[in-house]
């Protein structure tokens, strides 16, 4: 009797996870350009059709998977219903900044923002979650500080859209960690989404009505612009639903790494697409947070090592 023939091993769950958070951070990193060919629509308005269709286009998924019990669950409780508007109101923050600023030339500055939002999150877990930080986190927290420092020097101003989005951003990830065993992806953003809807309505509303910013464009610049509008809700949806179903695949460090993707990303665009200068003590600052950054990478991996020697796998029976 001849010998089976082997079977093709199937992908690992690592490199799913991998593949997964390399194209929510490499879509993430390409937004700039989404918003870009939205002009002339503003900000308010983008964010405003972003939340519209992203909620429909959740809808449509919670359809398709058929998992609209699990999220009606949610709604009636309400502490969930409670923290999810408060990481709602965050992440309107962080959209409004941040289209705000990709469309007005400081796309090189929000991408900063994301380079420090790392270090952000290991601040607000020394200072909120009490967390004990090793002396390798603690010299990076101290070196972004000082590249906070350069950059504003050498800028003559606070680098205010780059603090606002790595702090709304890291606020938003501490929120949301708190119902993170309860919520899933897809129900926490219909979840937050919803909470949202009666600001954009309204804004849409004042837009149309007073002609504020520009108005609105929706019906205004063809067809293609209205195409693109409405590509907002899966360009908004997607990259999250990605990015969780990979945080469930990876190690923390591993996740950590892709991460630097986005703005690296942001960072192409904003100087090779939109133009944007880049003084000398620009680069400085730059340099100084990926500077910290790789001292944070090293610690990550450094630290995953000395776990899995402490606790190595078993040996399969």
């Amino acid at each position: 009797m001849s010998e089976p023939s082997p079977t093709r091993p199937a992908r690992s769950e690592a490199s799913v996870g991998v593949v997964q958070a390399l194209v929510a951070y490499g879509l993430w990193g390409l937004m700039p350009l989404l918003f870009a060919a939205m002009a002339p629509a503003g900000a308010f308005e983008i964010v405003s059709w972003r939340i519209v269709f992203g909620l429909v286009f959740c809808a449509v998924a919670i359809l398709a998977t058929r998992s609209w019990l699990r999220t009606r669950a949610l709604l009636v409780q309400p502490r969930v219903m409670g923290i999810m508007g408060i990481a709602a109101g965050l992440i309107l923050v962080n959209w409004t900044v941040y289209v705000a600023a990709t469309t007005t030339g400081h796309t090189v500055e929000a991408a900063l923002g994301y380079f420090i939002n790392p270090l952000v999150t290991i601040a607000l877990g020394i200072v909120v979650l009490r967390e004990r930080l090793r002396p390798l986190q603690w010299i990076a927290v101290g070196i972004s500080v000082v590249a906070v420092v350069v950059i504003a020097v050498g800028y003559g101003r606070m680098p205010w859209i780059s603090l606002a989005l790595a702090f709304s951003f890291g606020l938003y990830g501490l929120v949301k960690k708190r119902v993170g065993g309860t919520v899933d992806a897809l129900s926490g953003l219909t979840i937050e989404t919803v909470w949202l809807l009666p600001i954009a309505v309204g804004a849409l509303v004042v837009l149309g009505v007073t002609g504020l910013a520009g108005g609105l464009t929706f019906a205004g610049e063809g067809g293609v612009h209205v195409l693109i509008t409405v590509l907002t809700g899966p360009a908004t949806a997607v990259p999250l639903l990605l990015f969780a179903s990979s945080a469930r695949r990876v190690s923390l460090s591993t996740l950590g790494l892709t991460q630097y993707l986005a703005p690296v990303m942001q960072l192409l665009v904003g100087v090779l697409v939109q133009h944007e200068a880049m003084s000398p003590s620009r680069w400085v600052g730059f340099g100084v947070v990926w500077f910290a950054l790789v001292l944070l990478t090293i610690d990550s991996f450094t630290a995953a090592r000395r776990s899995a020697r402490r606790d190595p796998v078993p040996e399969p029976a």
